[in-house]
């Protein structure tokens, strides 16, 4: 009887027929076992947990989860398993075979199950649902996967910190951030990674591929589930909800990012300063702060930046795109954080307040310049004149005093400035404008600081004060001048 179960292994003959969905066997016991898939009996069971099985062998593997018996050991590394088809698996890795091919894209695989889960990728065939969401899924481990996300379950524990994962793979890969070992090697630059993923991402920086692309736009990624997060830009979807302020993102992971706000946490340090961040990409950039390479270089004007999306930005200085549009009053910027800024005009919040003075302001960056009227702070040196400055963009703006440069040109008549606001400023001459309005007596004015000069007529107020005879000023300049003039001219004035 065995010798006749055998010889149907060489002559491919299959005589048993599956009378529900015509899948045919070699043997009748195959069959009757198939059957269970459609009647969903099971009927080995386990009398630790009192899970149940469709057959025998799977009942004895299943045993070893609570034995902890691996009684299967690969000669070549010494790796042990609890079930003799795992180590057939796994001694594949050893020796690269793969057996099983693809017939639709030609892909190899170690184990023919591989292979009719892969052609789901062909066919589209989702039969695992979940009976939550009605989400459906390719792999029945990735349904597994998923209900997790309903139940909150983390069921797999790191015995170093103590962290928990939903996942088996994120806990193999988060031990790796202890131990330090990265096993996958990039045959290129060198460069090793902690996870095979990761490793597949990298290499497409060597060979520029992109084969995933938006329907909607056609922009090209480089991973499938770019392509849906990228989607959310065109839909609005936000699915990751703070339970704590209900803001809403688009990315689970900016949710992680966003929480350390309430929570204060920042567990990425800066090897060099000790410096501590919320997000690693932050860390990241921060390094080259320290190392001063700037490795992304606009084709355009050879300008040279740090970040990659530094110069995503910059590019539209020359392009003149300004993709970001307020649905208020309908303007235009080149960058989402000028826009998000912008509507704060429109709502009036100050969020950032200043703990010496009192004073708000609607961008924490904004609160961190003003400070340093009251530390005297100056970090940022002219490496030309070695003159000092509170703000970057000071620096940059006063360098150009140096060399000359006005990259800034009015399109009516011509006249270049070194600052793109003294550009806003000249074009109201030639349009007439005066979009700044006092309160209190209904003068216009086209530049903003005139404005505020002119309201210490009505408040009084004179900020600057002369340190040898103590008289105050309503404006920086009269400050100025009356400094200039001799000690015997004051008395008499």
């Amino acid at each position: 009887k065995t010798l006749s179960n055998h010889k149907p292994t060489h002559t491919g003959e299959r005589k048993y027929h599956c009378d529900i969905c015509g899948k045919s066997f070699s043997r009748n016991d195959l069959l009757s076992v198939h059957k269970r898939i459609h009647t969903g009996e099971r009927p080995y069971h386990c009398d630790i947990c009192g899970k149940s099985f469709s057959r025998s062998h799977h009942l004895t593997a299943h045993k070893h989860i609570h034995t902890g018996e691996q009684p299967y050991r690969c000669d070549i590394c010494g790796k042990s398993f609890s079930h003799r088809s795992t180590i057939a698996v796994h001694k594949h890795v050893h020796s690269g075979l793969k057996l099983y091919h693809c017939d639709i894209c030609g892909k190899s695989f170690s184990q023919s199950s591989k292979v009719n889960l892969h052609k789901r990728i062909h066919t589209g065939e989702k039969p695992y649902h979940c009976n939550l969401c009605n989400k459906s899924f390719a792999y029945k481990t990735n349904l597994t996967n998923h209900k997790r996300t309903h139940t909150g379950e983390k069921p797999y524990h790191c015995d170093n910190c103590g962290k928990s994962f939903s996942y088996k793979t994120n806990l193999t890969i988060h031990r790796r951030t202890h131990t330090g070992e990265k096993l996958y090697h990039c045959d290129t630059c060198g460069k090793s990674f902690s996870h095979k993923n990761t490793l597949t991402l990298h290499k497409q920086t060597h060979t520029g591929l992109k084969p995933y692309r938006c329907d909607v736009c056609g922009k090209s990624f480089s991973q499938s589930f770019k392509v849906t997060l990228h989607k959310r830009i065109h839909t609005g979807e936000k699915p990751y909800h703070c339970e704590i302020c209900s803001k809403s993102f688009s990315c689970k992971s900016n949710l992680y990012t966003h929480k350390r706000i309430h929570t204060g946490e920042k567990p990425y340090q800066c090897d060099n300063c000790d410096k501590y961040f919320s997000c690693k990409t932050n860390l990241t950039h921060h390094k080259l702060t320290h190392t001063g390479e700037k490795p992304h270089h606009c084709d355009i004007c050879g300008k040279s930046f740090a970040h990659r999306s530094s110069i995503t930005v910059h590019k539209r200085t020359h392009t003149g795109e300004k993709p970001y549009h307020c649905d208020i009053c309908g303007k235009s910027f080149s960058r989402n954080g000028d826009l998000a800024i912008h509507k704060l005009v429109h709502t009036g919040e100050k969020p950032f307040h200043c703990d010496i003075c009192d004073k708000s302001f609607s961008v924490r960056v904004n609160l961190a310049k003003h400070k340093r009227i009251h530390t005297g702070e100056k970090p940022y040196h002219c490496d030309i004149c070695g003159k000092s400055f509170t703000h970057r963009s000071a620096v940059t703006v006063h360098k150009r005093t140096h060399t000359g440069e006005k990259p800034y040109h009015c399109d009516i008549c011509s006249k270049s400035f070194s600052r793109s606001g003294d550009l806003s400023t000249h074009k109201f001459i030639h349009t007439g404008e005066k979009p700044y309005h006092c309160d209190i007596c209904g003068k216009s004015f086209s530049v903003k600081v005139n404005l505020t000069k002119h309201k210490r007529i009505h408040t009084g107020e004179k900020p600057y004060h002369c340190d040898i005879c103590g008289r105050s000023f309503t404006q920086k300049g009269h400050l100025s001048r009356h400094k200039c003039i001799p000690s015997g001219m004051k008395s008499s004035l």
